[in-house]
């Protein structure tokens, strides 16, 4: 059993989003490393990029002042060797988009990600048709399949009746960010894609509270909260203990 699948023993989990670099490169470290044992159950480490076409306002910004401080692929790399090597234990998926990752080379990439302790990738902008090179050079470690509300179903059955790891299931139409309220029909969007695999269902895009993580958890797998933890722990004067805090609080909710 691998470190994804006994995550999932326990569900549902708990997934926050951080990008390395931000605030600064060391204090991202310092960050992830007090989510992971805190209450996270897996995290989604991201990788900047200047044109990250899936986020909204505050993971832009975060993954922009990430850039100005000098993160790298290859510095993120060691960030994610370095969480290991503090006794991080925890799922770490990869999250970042194509064009880096190509220019760094998918084989070095892969090969990089592997040996610095990483669980899986996440690459929003690398549609299933046109993932075959990087998924073939993968081996053990997944790439993560995302749906969206706007996937037809049978588009919807045939990614999910083959994704590995976990399903990351994009609750809403539009870009990440907290939102209101969790979206109606989500229930019935996460029922419709069980029908055709096994593979956990964790949502994300637009949960912004503990109380709608806890909404979502009734009937999702997992639970995957990005820009309401990197505005929280962004904005906070002692990112460390407010991250200790927040993964305490959402883990707490969805238990």
């Amino acid at each position: 059993m691998n470190r994804i699948e006994a995550a999932f023993q326990h569900k549902p989990i708990f997934m926050p989003y951080f990008p390395l670099g931000y605030p600064t490169i060391e204090s991202s470290i310092d960050i992830i490393e007090a989510l992971a044992k805190n209450g996270a159950d897996l995290i989604e480490v991201g990788l900047a990029f200047s044109d990250p076409l899936a986020d909204g306002p505050v993971i832009q910004q975060a993954t922009q002042i990430a850039l100005q401080n000098g993160i790298t692929l290859k510095k993120a790399l060691a960030g994610v060797a370095e969480l290991r090597r503090r006794g991080v234990t925890i799922p770490l998926i990869l999250m970042g988009y194509y064009n880096p990752i190509l220019s760094f080379g998918l084989k070095n990439y892969i090969d990089a990600a592997r040996s610095a302790g990483a669980d899986g990738f996440i690459i929003p902008d690398l549609p299933p048709e046109e993932a075959a090179e990087f998924e073939a050079l993968c081996g053990n470690l997944p790439l993560i399949s995302m749906l969206a509300p706007t996937t037809p179903p049978e588009r919807m059955a045939k990614i999910a009746s083959k994704a590995k790891g976990f399903i990351y299931l994009v609750s809403v139409a539009g870009v990440t960010g907290a939102r209101q309220q969790v979206s109606v029909g989500l229930e019935g969007l996460i029922s419709q894609v069980k029908t055709s695999t096994s593979t956990p269902v964790c949502v994300g895009f637009g949960i912004g509270t503990p109380e709608q993580a806890k909404q979502v958890a009734d009937f999702a797998d997992g639970v995957i909260v990005g820009s309401a933890c990197v505005k929280t722990i962004g904005e906070s004067e002692n990112p460390v203990e407010e991250a200790k805090k927040f993964a305490n609080e959402f883990a707490k909710a969805i238990s």
